[in-house]
């Protein structure tokens, strides 16, 4: 698979996020007094914790419908339909249409009408179209970081949302808290034995048994993202790796990673120091993969994740079956 094609499911997106609006006082009230600007509604979900346990979380939710195609399609409403809650502006399309997302006060539930469902963004990432999934992916980034950002990390007081949803301000301070994004570095470990290539897939211990996915990790502070990808597969296989290809990156909202894919060559064995993470690990050749995940024997990553892509990328193709 040329790598050119390798674009992850949550990295897409056909709107201009206009960053240069957000402080427009002037434009923000007219383009939400337009009934041709559209608003995405979110639910409130889940936003504090990570990993697998934020998989399993209540996570935000909007409303989709299917469309002609058979794919979903995002449900917007007018801004004179929009519930109470929070305003956030995604940005602005080829036709000076505005979107802006709302997410709604807390014990509000979605209504669905007829021909219509609430969906996570991990439900529908990978199957909407790219103005759709990163309009998605925008607005529940935005969502996850207010719902756990509403204090000043320095005194301790109340914050306020301020440019159109992507700052917050401490009036007791006089400072701008950004949108946080702890960066992971996300790999896929390869290599040759006997002129035939191996990937090795691991398998976490919170994971249904047959589950198995590539290695990743948050890098840590003073580390460069290659020093991180060589300390995490160390630690959590035991194994040293030399060259490294930077491959894709993607945003990855539970809560608020960044994702940066690479592919690693190993090199030979490492001290491992971690037992925890990765209890049971799997050497396979493109053969093996695909033949134990139309099996079932491997379970693999659902194609909103970037870890997909990596597996896909070094398979050179598609892979049948999914995580549900």
């Amino acid at each position: 698979m040329p790598l050119s094609h390798v674009t992850p499911a949550l990295s897409r997106g056909a709107v201009d996020m206009a960053g240069y609006r957000r402080t427009d006082q002037e434009w923000l009230t007219k383009a939400w007094a337009d009934q041709n600007s559209r608003v995405l509604v979110l639910e409130s979900g889940d936003a504090r914790s990570y990993g697998w346990d934020a998989l399993r979380a209540r996570q935000s939710r909007t409303l989709v419908t299917t469309g002609s195609d058979g794919r979903p399609r995002l449900v917007f409403r007018s801004p004179e339909e929009a519930p109470e809650g929070e305003r956030y502006l995604l940005g602005v399309d080829a036709d000076e249409r505005a979107y802006f997302a709302v997410r709604a006060d807390a014990g509000r539930s979605l209504e669905e009408p007829q021909g219509t469902r609430a969906s996570s963004l991990r439900d529908v990432g990978a199957l909407l179209d790219d103005r759709d999934a990163g309009l998605l992916t925008h607005a529940v980034a935005l969502a996850n970081w207010h719902a756990t950002h509403r204090f000043c990390p320095g005194c301790g007081n109340p914050t306020r949302m301020t440019s159109a949803g992507h700052v917050r301000f401490c009036d007791t301070e006089g400072l701008e808290h950004f949108p946080r994004m702890d960066p992971a570095v996300i790999m896929l470990v390869h290599r040759e034995v006997d002129g035939v290539e191996q990937c090795l897939l691991g398998h976490n211990p919170k994971w249904p048994g047959s589950r198995y996915s590539v290695l990743a990790g948050f890098v840590e502070p003073g580390e460069s993202l290659e020093q991180a990808v060589e300390r995490e597969v160390a630690e959590e296989v035991g194994v040293a790796v030399g060259e490294q290809e930077y491959v894709a990156s993607q945003p990855w909202p539970f809560p608020r990673s960044l994702m940066l894919g690479y592919l690693a060559r190993a090199v030979g064995d490492a001290e491992r120091t971690d037992g925890e993470e990765i209890t049971d690990v799997r050497w396979l050749t493109r053969a093996q993969l695909y033949r134990e995940a139309a099996d079932g024997t491997v379970v693999l990553p659902g194609s909103a994740s970037i870890a997909r892509k990596l597996i896909e990328y070094w398979y050179g193709g598609e892979l049948p079956g999914e995580w549900a």
